[in-house]
């Protein structure tokens, strides 16, 4: 059991260092970014909010077509990717990076590497319930699709993205400031008493 551990230990420190290396052309810009995602300042989530409420109001007045929009964001992409390498070191000054900074930069990109983990987790997760329970999986995955294509036809699909995006950049905050602890935990609690009052009637 050791052994298992200290190897996915390994696994994992291994795959943080590459990704280290990877990212370390973008280290200032996800720096900065983590500092507004995680909320530093108290004006940070407005302005978060502010910049994407912008994004998606000039989507809504442009009303691009797919093949537009797909076009734009695939532009801006490599745009980043030629200028941000190049600019973030006379912006930022990555020769100025701290311990602290540096410390901060490995703990992104180790928790990247879990996520990633966790996501590839999941997916084989499902692939083993299909193999395992194959009704059980239709079942799901039926009910699903068609909770989210109900959704998806009562809300207006821009408005419904601009919530999904809003809700995960606003996430790192929330988790960071306790609101997802506190809030989780009081549901937790209130679920407790419903099953309490159950029991009781039951008895």
């Amino acid at each position: 059991m050791a052994d298992v551990d200290n190897k996915s230990s390994n696994l994992l420190a291994t795959e943080t260092a590459q990704l280290e290396e990877q990212l370390q052309a973008w280290g200032e810009v996800i720096l900065a970014g983590d500092q507004v995602l995680r909320w530093q300042k108290p004006w940070f989530p407005a302005a978060l909010m502010g910049a994407t409420t912008l994004l998606f109001l000039m989507i809504y007045y442009l009303d691009p077509s797919v093949l537009t929009g797909v076009s734009c964001m695939v532009m801006v992409l490599c745009l980043a990717d030629y200028l941000v390498p190049t600019l973030a070191p006379r912006i930022f000054g990555s020769n100025k990076w701290t311990t602290e900074q540096q410390q901060r930069f490995h703990e992104i990109c180790g928790n990247l590497v879990k996520t990633q983990r966790r996501v590839v987790g999941w997916w084989k997760r499902i692939f083993a319930l299909k193999e395992e329970k194959p009704k059980m999986y239709f079942m799901s995955v039926i009910i699903t699709l068609v909770v989210v294509a109900w959704i998806g036809q009562q809300v207006h699909n821009l408005f419904l993205t601009y919530l999904i995006v809003s809700f995960l950049l606003l996430l790192p905050g929330l988790n960071q400031h306790g609101f997802i602890s506190k809030y989780a935990a009081m549901a937790k609690r209130e679920i407790n008493k419903l099953l309490k009052q159950k029991e009781k009637k039951n008895e």
